[in-house]
């Protein structure tokens, strides 16, 4: 509804009353660009960071403040995101490290996919090549989206899968089975801490965080391979990036390193450094 119908044909998404009416007549132009360009491609490459879940409600932690403002019980012993989402924290205090990461899982899967996920599955069905994902959030949104699994690569892991804290087979498991019960005032796991089936050391996430020598990263690994496939098979990629900031930079940089016409979606800091087209407004709209 905001840039082109035709990319969406029968497709198409009813926008919120708020976000469907009139825009400036300068980012209605940028949305028109924006649209040729997907018109004329083959392949849509989705990268998207913390920004893309906002609109769904997820809180995004961009400093402590943010943060904070989720978990006050971190707030209040003045635990930093760096000291929490840390394997040291599930070494010092594993309660309270899967008090913050069952909460979180507990939330992402509760949570609806806000509309622009559809909107952006739309768009790629109409391409010849369809659309893939690179994505720094852990959420696993783009699965309960709707999204293909084989076309999405977590490029920081993925809360809904586990490792042995130790690493010691080297596997990693769906999360499936953990039904965390937490205290969210006082940010502490209530039930019995997830515990490795091969030696019982603390299961943790499979997530990539602060200080993380021990990640097992062969999940991503096989994502990654097969997003280089997909991008060697297409001829004319455009890659529509949405909220990703300069705080953590993994999906700007792997946006800009392709080389391709970029549309990039971020309210703050929407600049480009090349072709493509520079959009500042949030994700959905």
């Amino acid at each position: 509804d905001v840039c082109s119908s035709d990319l969406l044909g029968h497709h198409a998404v009813s926008l919120p009353p708020h976000l469907s009416g009139g825009l400036p007549m300068s980012t209605q132009r940028l949305c028109d660009e924006a649209a040729r360009l997907i018109q004329g491609a083959d392949g849509l490459m989705i990268a998207a960071g913390a920004g893309m879940g906002v609109d769904s409600g997820l809180p995004d932690f961009r400093g402590n403040a943010g943060l904070w403002r989720a978990y006050p019980a971190l707030a209040g012993a003045r635990i930093a995101f760096e000291e929490i989402a840390s394997p040291d924290a599930f070494v010092r205090s594993p309660a309270l490290a899967w008090g913050f990461y069952g909460h979180r899982l507990n939330l992402y899967r509760r949570t609806v996919p806000h509309p622009g996920f559809a909107i952006l599955q739309a768009i790629g069905a109409r391409l010849p090549r369809g659309s893939f994902i690179f994505t720094s959030n852990v959420d696993g949104q783009f699965q309960r989206a709707g999204f293909d699994e084989n076309r999405v690569c977590e490029v920081h892991g993925s809360i809904h899968h586990l490792q042995c804290l130790d690493g010691c087979d080297g596997r990693i498991t769906p999360a499936d089975g953990f039904e965390p019960e937490v205290d969210e005032d006082a940010c502490l796991l209530r039930s019995p801490l997830p515990r490795c089936a091969s030696c019982q050391a603390l299961l943790r996430p499979n997530v990539l965080m602060f200080g993380d020598w021990g990640w097992l990263a062969q999940r991503t690994a096989a994502q990654r391979q097969r997003l280089e496939a997909w991008l060697g098979g297409a001829r004319r990629t455009v890659v529509v990036e949405i909220g990703a900031g300069l705080h953590v930079p993994t999906v700007r940089w792997f946006s800009e390193s392709l080389g391709e016409p970029l549309i990039r979606i971020n309210p703050t800091e929407p600049n480009i450094p090349g072709r493509g087209v520079s959009l500042p407004t949030g994700g959905l709209a």
